[in-house]
């Protein structure tokens, strides 16, 4: 699987490192990925899912379970 967030859908970007001459070389900014374990209560399951920490502070605010379902209908998540 591809370094994207599963609940915020984040991925990597591209750009330029640019030197002091002003010499421009492409290069990636990477996102802060995590894979993190969550247990899901209403089905008694457990859940790991790639997230971003931007998306770890959506969870901590909605909710697993409602970060799972937004995951699921916006296609990031595969279940």
């Amino acid at each position: 699987m591809s370094r994207i967030c599963q609940i915020t859908g984040k991925r990597a970007m591209v750009g330029n490192n640019v030197s002091h001459a002003h010499n421009k070389t492409k290069r990636r900014f990477e996102i802060n990925l995590l894979e993190k374990k969550f247990h899901l209560p209403e089905t008694n399951e457990s859940i790991t899912l790639k997230i971003s920490a931007h998306g770890l502070r959506i969870i901590n605010k909605i909710g697993i379970e409602e970060a799972v379902e937004r995951g699921k209908r916006n296609g990031l998540i595969k279940k």
